[in-house]
């Protein structure tokens, strides 16, 4: 049966903090790389084997924190110097996308604060891989303050500019000829964040990757919804990495919410994926259930809706010289939104879109792989959520990856 609200809301407060250093909760203010300290870093999951740094504290709603997580050990380059982690061609080996592919669509990333170094970085992350350049010179990328103006850009903070290197990173991965608009917000606010979506939507984005979230949600939410209900352009956002737990705007029954997976290349070349436990995932509180949602334990909005690679433990390979100091390994559902915004990209379809709901009416066999294995829950937790398809892989849909993780666009076409 679907979790009761008192059981759930104890989960969430619970479960993130059973694996994840607690932190104040508090307006997030911008931080000094030369001065920031790591103050989230954890032991590792079940699951997971190193240590990892949550990029950005946790912060009460009606806040948002980035949801990005690195690793701060096992990052050297391997013996030919291709940096640790996942790069451009494993990612779209693993998705089954095209190498080419997106030009004339722009695919907009929102985050709060700057990234001085957001240019020069993209640029050797796209050196490295392949990938045709992008810069402001030649108008494929577009840097904007929330109200759409190139200047006064907001101040940079060291978390969240490890974000925005690994969201225009994984967006060039997955669509290498898209155009790049970074929208960045004045704060962490989500009324700061809802007005660089509705910026980026007014400056002619086709998709919105927005890889953040609350650490809870709240009874206010729903009052945040209208900035992500923007028909005709996909809203994409991170489920969270709290473990089983409900985040905004990820719970939005405007937005396709994307959990994440452990992601594994086997000896004989192929892929295989699992849940990631840290994931978020659940039934919302708040949101009624849309009309195109069809599972039967939850009668409110379900997170999530598709998956993507998240588990740093097999993270992507990110280039940052603002608050790191260039190739690291980066994971957290932070990397599953923009992997899977660049796929609505290469559709071709983003401008019928209208909500979360094509990973719901693609579901015809071929079109994701099912991820079967694994729970956002941990074990001694697993009997609250019955191994239901809330918290745990199963086959068919479940809720920490959804339908899935992409083979092919198909999935996110749009008819």
């Amino acid at each position: 049966m679907w979790l009761p609200v008192v059981v759930a809301a104890a989960l969430t407060a619970v479960v993130p903090f059973a694996y994840r250093t607690t932190t104040s909760w508090a307006e997030t203010t911008p931080t000094d790389p030369a001065t920031a300290t790591g103050v989230a870093e954890t032991a590792a999951p079940a699951g997971e084997t190193g240590t990892f740094v949550d990029a950005c504290p946790p912060v009460a709603p009606p806040h948002a924190s980035c949801f990005a997580r690195y690793q701060v050990s096992g990052v050297e380059p391997l013996a030919d110097g291709t940096p640790a982690g996942f790069g451009a061609a494993d990612l779209r080996s693993a998705y089954d996308l095209p190498a080419t592919g997106g030009s004339g669509h722009v695919v907009a990333v929102v985050d709060a604060y700057s990234n001085p170094n957001v240019e020069t970085d993209l640029a050797a992350y796209r050196a490295q891989y392949g990938l045709p350049e992008c810069t402001t010179a030649s108008g494929c990328l577009r840097i904007v303050n929330q109200d759409g103006e190139a200047s006064p850009l907001p101040e940079p903070d060291a978390g969240w500019a490890l974000e925005i290197s690994l969201d225009l990173d994984m967006v060039s991965a997955t669509c290498p000829q898209c155009q790049l608009l970074l929208v960045e917000a004045n704060s962490s606010s989500l009324e700061d964040l809802g007005t660089a979506v509705a910026t980026a939507v007014s400056l002619g984005a086709d998709v919105v990757s927005n890889s953040y979230g609350t650490s809870v949600e709240f009874a206010e939410e729903v009052d945040y919804e209208h900035y992500y209900n923007q028909p005709g352009h996909p809203i994409v956002v991170s489920a969270g990495d709290l473990g089983y737990s409900v985040s905004f705007p990820a719970v939005s029954r405007y937005v396709t919410a994307v959990g994440g997976t452990s992601l594994t290349r086997e000896a004989d070349g192929a892929w295989s994926e699992s849940v990631w436990s840290g994931t978020g995932s659940g039934c919302s509180a708040y949101i009624p259930k849309p009309e195109w949602q069809t599972d039967e334990n939850c009668p409110m909005r379900m997170v999530g809706d598709i998956a993507a690679v998240a588990d740093p433990a097999t993270g992507v390979a990110v280039y940052d010289t603002f608050s790191q100091s260039g190739w690291t390994i980066v994971g957290g559902t932070s990397a599953a939104a923009p992997i899977i915004a660049g796929v609505y990209a290469l559709t071709g379809t983003a401008s019928k879109v209208n909500d979360g709901s094509p990973p719901w009416r693609n579901r015809a066999a071929g079109l994701f792989r099912d991820v079967t294995t694994g729970t956002n829950v941990p074990s001694a937790f697993a009997v609250t959520c019955g191994n239901d398809y809330l918290c745990t892989g199963v086959v068919g849909y479940d809720g920490p990856t959804g339908w899935g993780t992409p083979q092919g666009v198909g999935g996110l076409a749009a008819s």
